[in-house]
């Protein structure tokens, strides 16, 4: 039987595991204290709700596709924004849920890219553009929480779809020319320049470049103008950037890029957009993403509890440390191999129940990382 993993799918245990839940408990908190409410969905949909009206995005190109017993045409999600049209259904509005948990993209793999992944989401059904704020707002304080300086990039597809009118665009190219736009800061300026030339539409670049004189014009700009100030009361800095698109084709409003010093990548996004006539706004990232440029390191303190024959009186021990919220194990092997099974599973301290001790109901306590040693009485 063949064991090995498939490709761009990995497991995580031990230390890595414990991370990742140290990560997603920070997320929640953090959502929660927002007035933000948890959300489970189904991993597996009709293929036909996952795709939406959005074939043509790359995201939706990257589906898994499967088939049931009964031969229904099935897909993996690749994101979780498409199930709020069902989600959001009945509900008292703003509606404001996150949701953590496993997307699928049958997509090429490399170094920072699998197939699945950790997604996080935290959208406002029913958004004002003091909602848009709000959530850069608990955004920005999630990451700072785990040691990342957030740069927060905005742009709006009102200001970008009038810009491509201004320059006379064919609408049949406006889809195409904005994934070239986004594409803009990964590719040098020329070959940006050639790809929206064969689109009649290089001139796009040059006013993308242009001051806020050229841009004030256009009503998509004035609602930058006013989202920034609302981020200004959450004493939120954020930085106006015309190159700003969002791959995903349902985006009809602000859009967001955030960015962490010291990495060129993206390490989240999110815009706003409009589901059953409701207009929404949200932001999406990996926990995978988040740990790669997180400083922030578990700090759990864990005990193991060491029998020297002492079994029953190990136990009762680890019992009660449990009942203080302590979180303890209780070793039964070799007292040789005790202190090597404890570095092995990041065990902060060590404690010898002998029947000395027992008789005397105190405790050496062994700190692993000095190798000094505490007693404790019960």
């Amino acid at each position: 039987m063949k064991t090995d993993l498939v490709k761009g799918f990995k497991d995580y245990e031990g230390d890595a595991a414990e991370d990742r839940e140290f990560l997603r408990a920070l997320i929640a908190g953090t959502f929660e204290k927002y007035g933000f409410t948890p959300a489970e969905t189904p991993v597996i949909e009709y293929e036909e709700f996952v795709k939406g009206e959005n074939e043509k995005d790359e995201a939706v190109s990257d589906i898994f596709r499967l088939k049931d017993r009964g031969n229904r045409d099935l897909a993996l999600r690749y994101e979780f924004t498409f199930q709020l049209k069902r989600l959001m259904q009945n509900k008292k509005l703003p509606y404001k849920r996150y949701q953590i948990g496993p997307v699928f993209r049958d997509e090429p793999v490399s170094a920072n890219r699998v197939r699945q992944f950790i997604q996080c989401d935290i959208d406002t059904i029913g958004s004002t553009v003091k909602d848009e704020a709000e959530i850069l707002a608990a955004f920005d304080e999630l990451f700072r929480k785990a040691g990342i300086e957030p740069i927060i990039l905005i742009n709006n597809r009102k200001l970008l779809n009038e810009i491509l009118s201004d320059n006379n665009v064919k609408e049949k190219n406006k889809e195409q020319v904005l994934r070239e736009i986004d594409k803009y800061d990964k590719l040098p300026e020329k070959e940006a320049r050639e790809n929206l030339k064969k689109l009649e539409a290089e001139n796009v670049i040059d006013c993308l470049k242009k001051g806020e004189r050229y841009f004030i014009q256009f009503e998509g700009y004035k609602e930058i103008i006013e989202l920034m100030g609302y981020c200004k009361t959450y004493g939120l800095k954020v930085l106006f950037s015309p190159s700003v698109v969002r791959g995903l084709s349902y985006y009809n409003g602000s859009v967001f890029e955030i960015k962490a010093k010291g990495i060129n990548n993206s390490v989240a996004g999110g815009g706003s957009y409009r589901f059953n006539g409701i207009q929404s706004t949200g932001i999406s990232f990996s926990l995978e993403r988040m740990e790669i440029v997180s400083k922030l390191k578990l700090k759990k303190d864990k005990l193991l509890v060491i029998s020297l024959d002492q079994d029953r009186a190990a136990i009762k021990l680890a019992q009660k440390l449990r009942s203080k919220g302590r979180i303890v194990s209780v070793y039964y092997g070799k007292p040789s191999k005790a202190l090597e099974y404890a570095n092995s599973y990041r065990y902060n301290r060590v404690i010898f129940v002998g029947a000395k001790e027992v008789k005397v109901k105190k405790f050496k306590v062994k700190i692993m990382k000095t190798g000094k040693e505490e007693s404790l009485k019960i």
